[in-house]
């Protein structure tokens, strides 16, 4: 497997500046532009394989969105929240000089690429969400809840590996290889065993949500998914307990009428590895 190369952009936040690593494949010089982003507590190596498989006819950009993998923490935790992601990407965009934009965005990074593409004048022509929509169901945030931010530590890859697998079936089925190679920029070495590669911080504002506010956001998300202008292809895992069925199909009726995919024996969320999933956003992202 060919290596993508590690870059960082200096983004502004509530304390100063810090640094916001990306991962890129392909042609550093190509104008086409996938740009790809990742869940909640993930990073940008988690699009390795789609990145991959669309290196020849993009340059591939996986940033690891603050907080995560590569990129510096936030010394105030108020700043891991959507709008805050979404400027940093703003100023990712403009590092790469893209005219047009593809994106694809799995759970949060669907819901940052939903906000860049809703702003006026955004190169974004074509936006894949994968497995997240204007309504979040309250049954997920509560199951995301019960890890996220959670001090752990474990003696190896091996333990590491099967601890997020106990977390992660909603994935889908991968074989131990291809988990291994997932987990590895998940955990980092700390003392004489490893700990999560991202700032347990991130969950602060997460605890903050109530029902009320996640309430509140879901007619502002909608109101901007009913302004993109950009086609949308949408994935769901048909067994996902964060994107409904009713929440799927009102996103092919309203706006712009997204495409809709699904994936059996998967929950939340499809992890792009496998040939269906890969083949279903290249067909949408390479469509004349």
């Amino acid at each position: 497997m060919h290596e993508p190369r590690l870059n960082h952009v200096q983004c502004l936040d509530s304390q100063g500046l810090h640094r916001m690593a990306y991962w890129e494949w392909g042609d550093p010089a190509n104008p086409k532009v996938l740009v790809c982003v990742h869940g909640l507590s993930r990073q940008g190596r988690d699009f390795d394989t789609l990145a991959q498989a669309m290196s020849a006819e993009y340059r591939v950009v996986c940033p690891d969105v603050v907080g995560r993998g590569q990129s510096d923490w936030l010394a105030d935790p108020s700043g891991y929240q959507i709008p805050a992601y979404a400027a940093d990407m703003v100023t990712l965009l403009a590092r790469l000089n893209a005219a047009t934009v593809h994106w694809v965005g799995t759970s949060m990074g669907g819901l940052i690429g939903l906000v860049v593409a809703a702003l006026k004048h955004s190169p974004v022509s074509r936006l894949v969400l994968n497995d997240v929509g204007p309504v979040v169901e309250l049954d997920a945030l509560a199951r995301i809840g019960t890890y996220l931010g959670a001090p752990v530590r474990w003696k190896s890859l091996e333990e590491a590996a099967d601890a997020l697998w106990a977390i992660s079936q909603g994935f889908g089925p991968h074989t131990r290889e291809q988990w291994l190679a997932l987990t590895r920029p998940m955990i980092k070495a700390d003392g004489d065993g490893f700990v999560p590669h991202y700032d347990l911080n991130v969950a602060v504002p997460f605890r903050g949500l109530t029902p009320e506010l996640v309430k509140a956001g879901e007619a502002q998300v909608w109101a901007m998914y009913e302004s993109l202008r950009c086609r949308v292809l949408l994935l769901r895992g048909a067994d996902s307990d964060l994107l409904s069925p009713a929440t799927a199909k009102a996103m092919t009726e309203r706006g712009p009428k997204a495409e809709l995919r699904e994936f059996a024996g998967v929950g939340h969320a499809p992890m792009l590895h496998s040939g269906d999933q890969v083949s279903a956003v290249r067909e949408f992202l390479l469509r004349p």
